[in-house]
């Protein structure tokens, strides 16, 4: 009898196979109690934590591209919803950057497993990674950063950004309803500001002095990026220690950064990250 060969398995499957577990974290008590969707994939140190943009979800091609560089190369690989965004639960017109951050801390602490992690940060991501940065530095446990890889970071962008350029309509919109609509580039429906972001954002500012990373820095920015000027990147840099801090500018690039030849960079970033000090 002829002996059958060995099965042959295709990538779809062996991502199917190697699916990160699917978690629902509560975070929160009373009236602020929300459940977080929390995607985990084991696997060795550096794991990698994915911290989304404004409306952005954790299925975006980024962090889906990341996750497959997680489960070829074993590493342990960590990402969440916001409240109001994606799978998680909450509505979005009551988040704030305070919220959110309490959100990623509660991720940080109950699902990423023990050692040291890289936090990538897209956008508004970047400015919860700052933060995360300076919240764990108050608890002492900077030793649990290795790097922090930025994409068209948007840190203050309430206040640098946005506030500068309201016109009067939107600062009435925002003092008498509470909040203000702009139209969206990506999407048919208007993206929703409300003052409680404006306000909150004024709190946790983090270009306002010298932010210790106690850990190396790598900014990509795109150099045509319509919503985060890559001035405000460079001159985010100048708030990072100077011996730690590297930025790719991509001359051509957008803000999303997720064309093929920018998730090719990205990637290659993450893997200098991970090889960075042994």
């Amino acid at each position: 009898m002829k002996r059958a060969g060995p099965e042959v398995i295709n990538k779809k499957q062996i991502h199917f196979m190697n699916s990160p577990t699917l978690k629902q974290l509560s975070v929160g008590t009373g009236s602020t109690k929300r459940e977080i969707a929390v995607r985990v994939r084991d696997g060795t140190s550096p794991g990698i934590v994915w911290l989304g943009g404004y409306r952005s979800d954790m299925l975006g091609t980024k962090a889906e591209a990341l996750d497959q560089w997680a489960m070829e190369t074993g590493h342990a690989y960590c990402r969440h919803d916001y409240s109001g965004h994606g799978e998680s639960g909450g509505d979005f017109v009551n988040g704030t950057i305070s919220r959110w951050l309490e959100e990623s801390l509660a991720v940080f602490d109950i699902c990423c497993e023990k050692g040291k992690h890289i936090l990538v940060g897209s956008s508004m991501g970047g400015w919860v990674a700052l933060r995360m940065v300076q919240e764990l530095a108050k608890r002492d446990e900077s030793n649990r950063l290795k790097a922090l890889l930025l994409l068209a970071p948007a840190p203050d962008f309430t206040h640098e950004l946005m506030k500068p350029k309201l016109s009067d309509d939107q600062r009435s919109d925002l003092e008498t309803r509470g909040y203000m609509e702009v139209p969206s580039d990506y999407s048919d429906e208007p993206n929703i500001f409300t003052r409680a972001l404006f306000d909150d954002g004024d709190t946790n500012r983090v270009m306002t002095g010298m932010i210790d990373t106690g850990c190396p820095v790598h900014i990509i920015q795109g150099m045509c990026d319509p919503d985060v000027p890559y001035e405000h990147a460079m001159k985010l840099v100048t708030f990072l220690p100077d011996e730690q801090v590297t930025m790719t500018l991509v001359k051509d690039g957008d803000h999303r950064l997720s064309r093929e030849e920018d998730i090719a960079l990205l990637l290659r970033a993450v893997e200098l990250l991970v090889q960075e000090g042994g």
